[in-house]
């Protein structure tokens, strides 16, 4: 579990829009939201964090990882 908090994230259209960047590196992981935290959960190995969070990065999202 590889978990964010997303600064800029503060709708569901905004989850729509981080639904669909992680999708495209991580088709099909398991997404959970928490809109009140502004947090995302990918069910994916530690190793992918890295790449998930380039991946927000350059898609504009303020991403940080959090600790589960």
């Amino acid at each position: 579990m590889v978990r964010f908090h997303i600064s800029n994230m503060t709708c569901g259209g905004c989850a729509k829009g981080v639904t669909a960047t992680l999708r495209e590196a991580a088709a099909e992981a398991p997404l959970r939201f928490d809109l009140e935290r502004r947090i995302v959960e990918v069910d994916a190995a530690d190793a992918e964090a890295q790449r998930l969070a380039q991946v927000l990065a350059a898609a504009g999202w303020k991403a940080e990882r959090v600790a589960t």
